[in-house]
Parts: C-alpha cells; structure tokens; sequence
C-alpha cells in the first residue's frame, strides 16, 4: 500500500510519510493518554475531555459518562482533561474549584488526594512502557528465539544460490575447529579472513557432510536505519550487495573501503534482492559514528548493518523466557537513550541529530516501506521514547507534575498557584524551543 501511494507524483511522497506518521503517532498518543484516562476513572475522577490531536475539533462523540472524546485537526499529541483542570496542561482552574459543591469537588482532579493524583500522572507513560511490551512480546513469540546449537536457520533468497548449505545443517566443525553453539560458530566465522573459503563439517538429516562454502562472509544486509543513505536508495533487509561504484565486493571490508573512498559522491550500487538483480544509486554520508572506546567520529557511512548470512533456528519461548526478552529491549531503549543525551551534553555528539516531527514523519515512511516489522518495531521505539520524555521533571510534562506532587509531599501543601504558573510557562517554553530546534534539524536535513 505504501509503495503504492508513493509512486504517485508529488503527492505520494508525502502521503507515504504522513499516513504512517498519524498511525504511529496516533497509537503512541492513544495509549498514553488512555493510561490517564482509564487509572483516573478508576480513581473517581471525572474526565470532561480525551482529545487525540489539537486544534479543530473534526470528530467528536459524548459518552454515558459524560467525557467529550474528540479528535483535532493537529495529530501531534493529546489531553485529558480532568474535572477541575483549567486546560490541556492540567493546571488547576481555581476559579472553578472554589464554586464546587463537595460531591463534585471529590469527583475533580484537584480535589482527588495526592496517591489518585500521581497515579493518574504516571498512568500515562506508564501505559506506553506496556505498549512497548506487549509489541515485543508480541514478535518474540512469532519470530521465535534462537535455538543454542550451531544449526543452520533460514538461508535468505537473495544468497540461497551462493552456499551450499540448506536450512537444519548442524554445524560441526569450521576448518577443523568444533563448534558446539551457534555463538561457538559466529566467533569462529568472523576470524576467518575476508574472502577466503571455509570448509564446514556438517551433519545432514544424520548423515555427516564436509562442504567447502566460497564466502561466509559476504555485504548481507541484515538491516537498515531509517534516513539513512541506503533507506534514501531503496536498499532493504535482506539484500546482498554485490558491487559498489564499479568495484565488486566480496566481502564486508571491501564495503567499507569503497564507502570510505567515495568522500560522500554518489555510488551505483548493483544488488540481489530475492532473485532479482537490482541497481540503484546511493549518496553516502558523513555521521558521527561511535567507536569501541565509547566515544564518536565523523565517517563517511550507508546505514546499513552487515553480517553473515548465517541465522539460527529458533524455537518458540515459553511466556516468561518471552516477557523477559521483551523487557529487556524496552529497557535498552531506555539506556541508549539517555546514553544519546549524554553523549550530546559532553560534545561527542551533535545536537543536530535531534529529530522533530517531519523527521519522524521520515522515519515512519521509511520503516513502513521496509515491511510491516519494521513499523511495528517503530512504534515500540516511539512509545518507550515519549513515555521516557514525559517522566522528564520539566513543568507541562507528567514528570513535572510529580516533581509538584513530590513537593506537596514533603511540605504538606499544594505549591502555590503563582510559581506554578510561571513554572508551567518556563516548561511551555523550554519544550517548544526544543521542538523548533529539532524541527529546524529536519529541513536542514530535507
């Protein structure tokens, strides 16, 4: 569907990266805004509005309850609003409070005690962390995890022709060296000189076999970072790479040296997708990239990872191996997040790598482009991002609430409504420029 919107002139380029745009976002906003809504009904309190976008209102339906749900022109975030609140920000209408009768004071926002209140607050990333969750769960337990012994998986189409081995080989041995593990295996591959044949002991249906295999190792495309050259080019997961500017490529290294000398000029890439040979034309680009001491370097780059083409069986995982797995990549979302802010704070990154809406906009095109997974990941990506950003302790955002609700806490009192106001405008201001500065990225990058 988004290759077919996107051939049409014009008007698909844009539409392939606005419709997945409103998709993810709209998912990702959803549920975060539903975990306020759903834990503050469940807290007695009244939601008057649940808004998906801002702006316009273009839909809208009042249920028994008495919530307004509406939809706004502007798909870049939402709101609840509670009894009580004075508008999206959650700020406290005390003109409106004070003429309250005790019943419906107990069923506002301010008027809940201080637990109803800060449960309501982290609801909402709360419920994007188990969106995450429940994603990857939802992939790990159809795709499988890898199976312990060195037996071969899938062989993909695009190199099925250029090995000898098939899918449920059981490695044995590489150049006479045994292996008992797919990680025994993978170690063993990758010490093996680029280019130069390998001889495999295999075990074949019970029947053993030596297969002399010419290339391991060759320019497989294992995957693709959104707006990268190589995304901009067309090239997918799965491809294999057979040459380069002209220059053949064997093997991974040899890539890397024609990527290298290419200084960012445009190179004819020449590559087998499935069976089918494609060409296409590729501008490579210079990124900060990290190093294995942890620091980042300026290098002329593709974006694509590269591997053998080499994959193991999987198996399928039982609910708590799965759920285990599935937090596991939520919360390496989250460490190479704020590994990212940290690396930008100390200089070794540009801020320039910020991304804002169009930029995401790209990305979401991109990723829906490259298959149905793909989106799906981005969108697991996306929710752990805007649930960890909103715990952030910045006025305006659920982290700063609970900054406030820490405060009153300690102190026995509600912070005064005046400091409040200027901190909910310091938070307002702080977050927009950060939005223009990242949205300013995005044409730079355009």
């Amino acid at each position: 569907m988004i290759e077919l919107i996107s051939s049409i002139p014009l008007v698909g380029g844009f539409l392939s990266s606005v419709l997945p745009f409103i998709v993810v976002i709209g998912i990702v906003v959803f549920i975060h805004e539903f975990g306020h809504y759903i834990v503050g009904r469940w807290c007695g309190i009244h939601a008057e509005v649940f808004s998906l976008g801002f702006g316009k209102e273009i839909f809208n339906r009042v249920d028994k309850r008495g919530t307004r749900w509406r939809i706004g022109i502007l798909p870049l975030g939402g709101y609840v609003k509670f009894l009580g609140d004075a508008d999206a920000s959650s700020r406290t209408d005390l003109s409106a409070v004070e003429f309250m009768d005790d019943d419906t004071l107990a069923r506002s926002f301010p008027g809940a005690s201080l637990w109803k209140r800060a449960l309501t607050v982290v609801a909402g990333p709360v419920a994007n962390f188990i969106l995450t969750i429940v994603i990857y769960l939802g992939l790990v337990t159809w795709t499988g995890v890898a199976v312990d012994e060195a037996r071969i998986g899938e062989i993909p189409a695009s190199v099925a022709g250029e090995t000898p081995l098939i899918q449920g080989d059981l490695v044995l041995a590489v150049n006479g060296q045994p292996v008992e593990s797919f990680g025994d295996l993978a170690t063993a591959v990758s010490e093996v000189e680029d280019g130069l044949p390998v001889t495999l002991d295999v075990e074949r249906s019970g029947t053993p076999l030596e297969l002399e295999v010419a290339n391991l190792r060759p320019p497989y495309v294992a995957g693709v970072r959104p707006l990268s050259a190589a995304s901009r080019a067309g090239i997918r997961s799965g491809d294999l790479l057979l040459s380069a500017g002209g220059q053949a490529l064997p093997d991974i290294a040899m890539l890397q040296q024609v990527v290298q000398a290419s200084e960012g000029q445009p190179l004819e890439i020449v590559l087998r997708r499935g069976a089918d040979t494609l060409t296409l034309e590729m501008v490579p680009t210079e990124e900060d990239v990290p190093q294995p001491d942890g620091t980042f370097a300026r290098q002329v780059i593709i974006g694509v990872s590269v591997t053998t083409y080499l994959q193991p069986q999987v198996r399928s995982p039982g609910p708590i191996e799965a759920l285990t797995i599935s937090v596991d990549r939520m919360v390496g979302i989250i460490t190479g997040t704020f590994d990212g802010i940290g690396q930008m704070i100390s200089g070794n990154v540009s801020p320039t790598n910020l991304q804002g809406p169009l930029g995401i906009a790209q990305v979401s095109g991109e990723s829906a482009g490259q298959g149905l997974v793909n989106f799906i990941l981005l969108i697991a990506m996306i929710s752990t991002a805007i649930g960890l950003m909103n715990l952030f302790p910045i006025p305006v955002l659920d982290g700063g609430h609970l900054v406030f609700y820490a405060i009153e806490a300690v102190t026995g009192r509600v912070p005064a409504g005046k400091w409040v106001d200027v901190a909910m405008a310091v938070g307002l201001a702080m977050v927009l420029s950060l939005m223009l500065f990242a949205t300013y990225n995005d044409i730079t990058r355009l």
